[in-house]
């Protein structure tokens, strides 16, 4: 099962969303105060069950509604994901992948662990 680890620095409030194996699966903007950043993590619960895929590597991608997952390629060429709530707002982003289907993986780890993961403060 997976969790929201929220730390706390003098700019604000992030929080990382870890898999069961303690990987880090995605992490936030960082939030100004504690209850903004609480709030982003239900954002990221309650979107990631519905959101869609959009794959921006592929030429002539279907543009998708919010919430959704943004598949994109880096500037260094590697495959990252962001989810998108209803509103527009990028609420997750996630680590370079070499390979389209770790990035995939990666999207369905966010699904399977944010709906029921715990939050850990530091």
């Amino acid at each position: 099962m997976g969790k929201f680890v929220i730390k706390t620095s003098d700019a604000g409030c992030r929080f990382n969303l870890v898999a069961g194996n303690g990987q880090v699966i995605g992490t936030s903007q960082t939030y100004k105060s504690m209850d903004a950043c609480k709030n982003g993590i239900e954002s990221v619960k309650t979107n990631a069950a519905v959101a869609g895929i959009e794959d921006q590597t592929k030429e002539g991608f279907t543009e998708l509604k919010n919430p959704k997952f943004e598949i994109y390629k880096d500037k260094s060429g590697e495959f990252r994901f962001r989810l998108t709530a209803k509103n527009g707002q990028n609420i997750l982003a996630s680590e370079g992948y070499t390979q389209l289907a770790g990035c995939m993986n990666g999207i369905e780890s966010v699904k399977t662990n944010s709906a029921d993961a715990e939050i850990v403060e530091k």
